[in-house]
């Protein structure tokens, strides 16, 4: 079902009219579903074992790896084959991951050793399904409308966001082998989906394979200097500012929080999210897109700084609803202008290069929060990462003027 161009961009559901776009919803909302249960549950029983946050930080590092020394298949992949495939076979590997999980605490036999060798095959699904799914949702809705269907797109992780912690830390609270179990439930669930959708137009690679080709992701980024600002800012940004990997410690010592505690934590940044996600698709950014997209960033940095020094549980939540608020401003911005910027024949490879940008922000940025909280403590890293963030929002105006000057969302102008 369609309609007609003229209604389209005033049509707060236009995305949903396209069976395709609704089957691929349901899909990366199932799924991140279920790798949230999986987060909450892993982080909790991996510090309630060692007590130690370092292991947190390496609960990010081996889920980055992989997008990092497969970056060149990955992106090569989904240009060449199909997306839809690609996306449901990597789905498939974080089922296979999942159920591992669940026998290993089934058998008794969880143990930091073994949930990150599992965390690395998460890794490997997640290092292919990033471009495949980044790349796929601009084959599904006309043009017109992809800006619409970015604020479903990420409202889809958002709602998992805001519901899927809540969900596992009740589950776990319940039984580990409930929140693992569930997870696979709805991992099976996205994979039916992904695979139902009709096999859609897709401009596939046909060059030659050489080093040459294999690298078109790097050199397009490189050349448009709004591409390469934007992934880098998200980069360094959230490397810097993200504290998730330290919500335990807040949950358990700082906060006096239990699971369920926990789970609120992790879905505080969902809420804020989720409404601002639905606001946009009703009120999308028309004009001085690069100059917002700068100020909510060091906005996202001064939220963090305030939940780095808060000890009570209400401001936390609060301040870590504020702060999912402001990055989904600017993921909004960012991820329109990277995929209506990029020609559909090397998209695939520009994603992939973006999802080790965004693998370095989140899981490094895990990797980099646990480790200087086990230096110099937790609080103190939470607010070295706030101030870090605000100062990448300034350097970055100042270093990418084309970014900071870009107006709309509507592609090159």
């Amino acid at each position: 079902m369609t309609i007609p161009e003229t209604d389209a961009a005033h049509d707060r559901y236009a995305a949903f009219r396209h069976s395709s776009f609704t089957l691929y919803w349901l899909s990366r909302f199932f799924g991140s579903f279920a790798i949230q249960i999986i987060s909450v549950s892993v982080g909790w029983q991996i510090y309630d074992q060692t007590r130690d946050p370092f292991y947190l930080g390496i609960v990010g590092l081996v889920q980055f790896a992989p997008a990092l020394l497969l970056v060149l298949v990955t992106g090569a992949a989904s240009d060449r084959f199909g997306r839809r495939l690609i996306m449901g076979l990597s789905i498939g590997v974080e089922l296979i991951c999942a159920a591992m999980l669940l026998i290993l605490t089934v058998t008794h036999s969880f143990s930091p050793v073994h949930v990150f060798i599992v965390l690395a095959g998460f890794g490997i699904g997640r290092a292919f399904l990033g471009p495949a799914s980044s790349s796929l949702v601009v084959n599904l809705v006309p043009a017109e409308i992809f800006s619409n269907a970015v604020s479903w797109n990420s409202s889809a992780w958002q709602i998992a966001t805001l519901v899927g912690p809540v969900a596992g830390g009740l589950l776990y609270g319940i039984s580990p082998v409930a929140a693992y179990g569930v997870a696979c439930l709805m991992l099976l669930i996205a994979a039916i989906a992904i695979f139902s959708i009709p096999k859609p137009t897709q401009h596939t690679l046909n060059e030659k394979k050489s080093l040459q080709t294999l690298l078109a992701g790097f050199h397009y980024i490189w050349k448009e200097k709004v591409v390469l600002g934007a992934i880098s800012l998200d980069l360094f940004a959230v490397l810097l500012g993200g504290a998730v990997a330290l919500l335990p410690v807040y949950a358990r010592d700082i906060l006096e929080l239990g699971p369920w505690g926990l789970g609120m934590l992790r879905a505080a940044p969902g809420v804020g999210a989720i409404l601002t996600a639905v606001w946009l698709t009703g009120h999308p950014i028309r004009d001085h897109a690069g100059l917002i997209m700068f100020a909510f960033v060091a906005l996202f940095g001064l939220l963090t700084i305030m939940f780095g020094v808060s000890n009570l549980a209400w401001l936390s939540i609060v301040v870590l609803a504020l702060m999912g608020a402001a990055d989904m401003v600017s993921v909004y911005i960012r991820e329109t202008l990277l995929q209506l910027w990029t020609p559909d024949n090397v998209r695939g490879r520009v994603n992939a290069v973006n999802m080790v940008f965004v693998g370095a922000s989140n899981e490094l940025g895990e990797f980099r929060a646990g480790i200087m909280a086990s230096m110099i403590g937790t609080v103190p890293a939470v607010v070295f990462g706030g101030l870090g963030t605000v100062a990448v929002a300034g350097l970055w105006a100042w270093w990418f003027p084309q970014l900071r000057k870009a107006r709309n969302l509507q592609g090159r102008t």
